[in-house]
């Protein structure tokens, strides 16, 4: 049994708060936000303890789970590695590569896990396509359409996502999780280029084109928050291949083949009780069940890794520097 403690009181920790408190193998013990005014409604919320430090945090947890700001995950996942908690951290990994890289060797010496939150390649919809993928029972897929956009989030606090030193904008905190997850689907592709628009906090949106098996495979991911606020979310995916497609856009995935009635699989819905972006845990609810697994048998997570997450964040800044050059 895994003692978690959320850092982050706002819209995420609220859905990690949310799945901790159905999931076995984990009891969420407590809380501390910077801010302590947001973190008391968030303990009476969850029925846990508010912690002021996360020193105090520490003592009664073996899982620091990072939910606050993409700029101070690194120092936040370096300090906890060092009271020798075991890291879950969401996605972005870092702002930059050496804060990346600084995680990932503090958690190696403090001998701690590091799990980074890339919710997405645990998705239900997410993960068949991989199953299909990785089968060949389609045969070889040809091309693939990855869509997410949604009006810009102003809901953050003191405003940090439009500090683009801050949150690296639309790109680095949406659109990366179809960066990672077309790594996760197909590898790092043999060519790739971007094109974007950009808005007040950097790169809001992108278009990014990644080419596979000598151009036989061609993914096309389009994401970004330059919408107007209240603009309707979206996530969306087309996977054309040799026999058949796979597609979900606002409604049951369908999976088609040629002269057969289409199939919908059928996914366990996981209802998110305490908040966050979306009424159905999803991915969520997988990811952090996974990441509590490992810690309790004591197997290596596979479905992503520190290093996973830092090629993917490799991959999401040089979108954003192939976005620029071409301004």
């Amino acid at each position: 049994m895994q003692k978690v403690g959320i850092v982050g009181a706002g819209f995420m920790g609220k859905m990690h708060g949310s799945v901790y408190k159905g999931l076995e193998g984990a009891e969420l013990v407590g809380v501390f936000d910077f801010v302590r005014e947001r973190a008391v409604p968030y303990a009476e919320q969850f029925g846990i303890k508010v912690f002021d430090t996360l020193e105090d945090l520490a003592k009664e947890c073996t899982v620091v789970d990072i939910c606050t700001p993409t700029y101070t995950h690194s120092d936040l996942a370096i300090a906890g590695a060092k009271l020798g908690l075991h890291v879950v951290c969401e996605k972005p990994m870092a702002r930059t590569i050496e804060q990346a890289k600084a995680m990932i060797k503090a958690c190696e010496e403090a001998g701690v896990k590091l799990f980074i939150a890339h919710c997405i390649r645990y998705w239900p919809e997410y993960a068949k396509l991989k199953e299909l993928v990785d089968s060949k029972e389609l045969g070889e897929l040809l091309s693939v359409n990855l869509t997410r956009y949604g009006g810009f989030p102003a809901w953050s606090s003191d405003q940090w996502l439009r500090d683009e030193e801050k949150a690296g904008g639309g790109v680095l905190d949406m659109h990366i999780h179809d960066t990672d997850y077309i790594l996760y689907l197909l590898g790092e592709p043999e060519k790739m280029d971007a094109w974007g628009a950009v808005d007040q906090t950097g790169p809001g949106h992108a278009f990014t084109v990644m080419s596979y098996r000598g151009g036989k495979t061609i993914a096309h991911l389009e994401g970004g928050w330059n919408l107007p606020t209240g603009a309707p979310f979206k996530m969306a995916f087309r996977a054309v291949f040799e026999k058949g497609a796979a597609i979900w856009d606002a409604g049951p995935m369908g999976i088609y083949r040629p002269g057969q009635d289409p199939e919908y699989p059928q996914f366990i819905s996981i209802k998110a009780e305490g908040g966050g972006n979306l009424s159905d845990a999803g991915g969520y609810a997988v990811e952090l069940a996974d990441f509590m697994d490992c810690l309790n048998t004591g197997r290596e997570c596979t479905i992503v890794t520190p290093q996973t997450s830092l090629k993917s964040l490799e991959y999401a800044l040089k979108e954003i520097e192939l976005i620029k050059s071409k301004l």
